[in-house]
Parts: structure tokens; sequence; C-alpha cells
């Protein structure tokens, strides 16, 4: 562990079947106004719905509702809901779906009282949050971003055809309490459960791919990969495995929750270009981190070879006998694209609504951060071009 740090995560997990006894417990901390932002209609379908407002409305609380969140969250959304919450003085915004759902719900609690155009000074300039922030509670539906205990808000600006990430202070923005129940993720339909899938094994890569030392947090990522990548083939058998759905929650939270990225320098490179992709095509954000991963791994596997030989051997058993250490780095990246493939993942840029035309856009309006190697809008062109 080479680099200093300092960590603290301040969200209280509630995990497991008895998870949602807890909510009437949290609610009590806060005041009486909560603002309840939802998607569309999955979790009334499932019953969680009446079961949430009916636990609010037992602690006395006044609830106004936004729902309709887009699973790539709308600036007009936010600015939507921080209006709501000035309105209705919320003590609480409570977020009950997936990580767009959270995402949103996290924007609008630092822009609701923003001076100025909240885009432009938190998404676009990264400026501190000099405001009062309006505190988060989430009931989790989907697994994929951990954005249930961390301090991320990715946004789409429509117009601006842009979708930007930040991660704010974790004291700040993290939710207070999360309320983690496997058993909530069993509706979720298989397309939608392996583009959240993909997303945890994609942040796992992010942070992975970087650093030449040998650093504790490079084993728990080796750990969480080869937990999720079991979970996963027993939840492709059977949706219903309580077992597989909760090891695959907990590996989302653990692989998001800044634990795993202490002491590494992270790359983020293939995030970035599918923020652009999705800003263009509104595609779901695993799937497009999937189609990216490959072509992007095989573009610059050789400027961190070592760190590719030991994901090849430790994450995919590649054999190392009679092969180079370029064989064996791109063996464990076709690995992956098989894995991609069992889960049923799309691997063409136009199979998600993505055009020729699209690309060159794309490419330029992609943030380049890269770890070992730092593309240029050509290279991001390339790649995309690989993809499609």
């Amino acid at each position: 562990m080479i680099y200093d740090f300092s960590f603290q995560n301040p969200t209280r997990i509630h995990f497991g079947k008895s998870a949602m006894q807890h909510l009437a417990e949290e609610l009590q901390n806060f005041g009486p106004n909560i603002l309840f932002i939802y998607g569309k209609n999955s979790i009334k379908k499932i019953g969680l719905y009446d079961e949430v407002m009916r636990t609010m409305q037992e602690c006395g609380k006044k609830v106004t509702e936004l729902s309709g969140i887009n699973a790539n969250p709308r600036y007009s959304q936010l600015l939507e809901g921080a209006r709501l919450v000035r309105e209705h003085h919320i003590d609480l915004i409570l977020a009950v779906g997936g990580g767009s759902v959270i995402d949103c719900a996290k924007g609008i609690s630092v822009s609701a009282y923003c001076k100025g155009d909240p885009w432009t000074r938190y998404w676009e300039n990264n400026e501190p949050v000099d405001n009062d922030v309006v505190p988060v509670g989430t009931i989790l539906t989907m697994t994929g971003t951990a954005s249930e205990m961390n301090a991320g808000s990715v946004i789409t600006h429509e117009e601006r055809k842009l979708k930007n990430g930040r991660v704010f202070p974790l004291s700040l923005v993290a939710p207070k309490f999360s309320i983690l129940n496997p058993e909530y993720t069993y509706s979720v339909p298989k397309y939608q459960m392996v583009s959240g899938i993909f997303d945890i094994f994609s942040h796992l890569m992010e942070q992975y791919f970087s650093g030449d030392d040998d650093c504790v947090s490079d084993y728990l990522l080796e750990g969480d990969m080869l937990a999720l990548i079991s979970a996963t083939r027993k939840a492709l058998r059977n949706p219903y495995d309580y077992e597989a759905r909760s090891n695959i929650m907990w590996c989302s939270t653990m692989g998001l929750n800044k634990i795993l990225a202490l002491s590494k320098t992270q790359d983020w490179e293939v995030h970035m270009i599918e923020h652009q992709l999705g800003a263009y095509t509104d595609c779901a954000h695993g799937i497009g981190l999937a189609i990216i991963s490959i072509p992007y791994y095989r573009y610059i596997y050789k400027y961190g070879l070592h760190r590719f030989v030991r994901f090849a051997q430790h994450i995919w058993n590649v054999k190392p006998e009679g092969k180079s250490d370029d064989e064996i780095a791109l063996e464990g990246i076709q690995r992956l694209s098989d894995f991609i493939a069992e889960m049923g993942i799309p691997q063409h840029l136009h199979e998600v609504g993505a055009t020729q035309e699209m690309l060159p856009l794309i490419a330029e309006s992609t943030i380049k951060c890269g770890g070992y190697y730092v593309p240029t809008t050509e290279d991001v062109l390339k790649i995309l071009n690989d993809c499609f």
C-alpha cells in the first residue's frame, strides 16, 4: 500500500430478508417531510410501493412523490426534484429503486439549495458544495452501481448530450442508510440483471487495471471478481437463488464504496466512453460498458501487460506454459469476452442504437483520463469503430 489515504464510509446498511423492518426506526431520525422518489411501475408491481407508503404513514410522515426517473436520469428530472424539495421543505429524500433513482436523489440533494446552475457548478466545473444538502436514504431494488453506499451521481444533460458523473464527499452526500433485500431484485428482467452485473464487473476492473505495486486492494478486487463470476452463473441458472442474488448484491456494494480503491491510481476510461455513448443512445449502462470493454482492453493491454497477465491467470485460470505474456493477456481478455457472451449481452454498438454518424461526436465529447494509457480522441474513435 504505497499511497496514503483516509477512509470513512458513513452509510448504515441493513442487509437481508428482514432489512425492511429497519425503515421505521430510520425514518424517526428525520423531520416530517419526505420526498419519495422512484422509477416507473416496478416497485408497485412487487408491492414495495404500498409497503413503503404504509410505513411512512405509520411514522406520521408527509409524503411528496417524484416518479418516472429514467434509467439514465435526466437533468430536467433533477431540477424538478430540487423544486419539490424547496417547495415542500423536504427533510429526507427516500430513493426506492436502482442506481439511477439513487443517483438522481443524490443529485437533487446537492442541487436544491445551490446558488447558481447546479450542472455548471457541480457536474461541469466540479466546484465544492457550499450549500445545505438534503439527506438521502435508499431502498435498493437493482444491483450494479453501489450508489447505495457511495457519493457518486451520474446525470444526463439531455439538451447538451452530456452524461457526467460527480463523486461528492462521502460525508456530505453518501446515503444515511440503505436497505438491501436481495429478494427485491428477483423481478428485474434478465437484460437489466446482466447489465447491472457487468457494471459491477467493470467497476472492479477499472480499479484493478492500474498500479505496479503489491497492493492489498488488488487481492480484494480479485476476490470480489471471483465471487461475482460464481454467483452470476448460479443466478443465470436460477434467478430466484437467494444466496446467488445476495452475493451479487454485496459484490456490487463492496465494489464501489471506495474500500477496494484504497491506495489505487485507477483507470475509468471505459466508463467515460460509455457515459457519452449513453448520452447519445440512452442504452443500458452495463450493456454499453460490456460492448466497449473488450476493444478497449485489447487496445491498451500492452501498457499494463503485467496486470493483464495477472488478470488472466488469477481470474480466468489461464495456464502460462508455452505462452508469451502477450498471449496470456489476450487469452484473459478473450475469456472476459466469453463471459459477456455467456450472459447474453450484446457485443456491438449498432445493437444498442448507435450509428456511424454518432461515433465522432461520442469520441470528441468523451473525457480522456485513462490509467496505463490515456487515449486521444482518435484512439477513442478507433475503439468505437472496433465496437461497432
